[in-house]
């Protein structure tokens, strides 16, 4: 039946893949961040939303992800991996458009323009990557800002007090850098909960490596976006003016001590070496620049800048002085 319905619908130019395990009060969220109502200049004959639950304990369920559109798909992943990389390549596997969009955080919320700057970028780009910056919903990386009051109850009331999501850009209002992204837009990002991507580049690169089996996929996404950033003829174009924003739900890093941080980073360092025989480092390539700036994204824009140029500085007197 479902083989019939799809010989009805328009083929899709953007696949979207988004993961979730346990996720029933965020994946809500981020799902209605990516519907058409939403989402600016895209309608829901250019893209389809395939959700994969990678073996939920309490599934979010069919019901849940169809209300948002004919155009999202649920599928239950049984006895599945800790690691989310068969996740990924499932959902790819499932799916029909040309380019695709890897989500491997279900609880990030996106903002209106992401898509349409997506598909923007490969009409504009030959082969490009895409990536956009993460963010995390509080006024703290969530590993630090747990610690000091914040919690599900105080994120809801954010989300509230911005009138999301009518006002999906206000995000950038209620949020900071995450780790990954930590040195702002004009230095280099360690990956991206947003890669946009084509299936030909994607096949190409034997998509995840499922060899990232540790819970929670340990260095897996960042793997996959060095990968696809770093392979020959591609360009990597940062979304300056879109994001994702990761909210709270007890993911692989989040609740632990620094000292437990520390520890999981180190496995999880320790683990990607063995997988690849050298030790990670942040893609280092050449960032082309591409959408819209608003007034919400401003003040990160300027200050980003301001940052590079410290760091700027800062490398050239060490240089000068000869510190290693």
């Amino acid at each position: 039946m479902m083989r019939l319905a799809r010989r009805f619908f328009k083929q899709p130019i953007l696949s979207i893949i988004v993961v979730v395990y346990e996720m029933n009060r965020e994946a809500p969220r981020t799902l209605q961040s990516l519907t058409p109502s939403y989402q600016r200049e895209v309608s829901e004959d250019d893209y389809e939303v395939i959700v994969v639950d990678n073996g939920s304990p309490t599934p979010l369920g069919e019901d849940t992800v169809r209300k948002f559109g004919r155009n999202f798909r649920y599928y239950y992943i049984k006895n599945a991996s800790p690691s989310p990389a068969s996740a990924v390549n499932f959902g790819v596997d499932q799916s029909r458009g040309g380019i695709l969009n890897i989500m491997i955080d279900g609880a990030r919320i996106v903002t209106p323009g992401l898509l349409h700057y997506c598909l923007l970028t490969f009409k504009t780009f030959d082969d490009p990557t895409v990536a956009a910056l993460g963010w995390h919903l509080g006024p703290d990386r969530q590993q630090r800002s747990i610690f000091n009051g914040y919690n599900k109850d105080v994120e809801d009331r954010l989300l509230g007090s911005i009138g999301w999501p009518k006002r999906g850009y206000d995000l950038y209002k209620i949020a900071s850098l995450g780790g990954s992204s930590k040195d702002g837009c004009f230095s280099a990002i360690a990956e991206s909960n947003t890669i946009g991507i084509s299936r030909k580049a994607f096949n190409k690169l034997s998509g995840y490596d499922t060899v990232f089996d540790l819970p929670g996929g340990g260095l897996v996404n960042l793997d996959f976006y060095k990968r696809a950033s770093e392979r020959p003829g591609t360009r990597l174009v940062c979304l300056i003016g879109e994001g994702s924003f990761h909210q709270l739900h007890g993911g692989a890093s989040t609740g632990l001590s620094q000292e437990q941080l520390d520890k999981k980073f180190s496995l999880w360092a320790d683990n990607y070496k063995q997988n690849r025989g050298f030790p990670w480092q942040s893609p280092r390539r050449p960032t082309d620049y591409f959408g819209a700036i608003g007034n919400e994204v401003m003040p990160h824009i300027a200050w980003s800048a301001n940052h590079r140029m410290e760091l700027i500085a800062h490398n050239a007197q060490r240089n000068a002085t000869g510190v290693s």
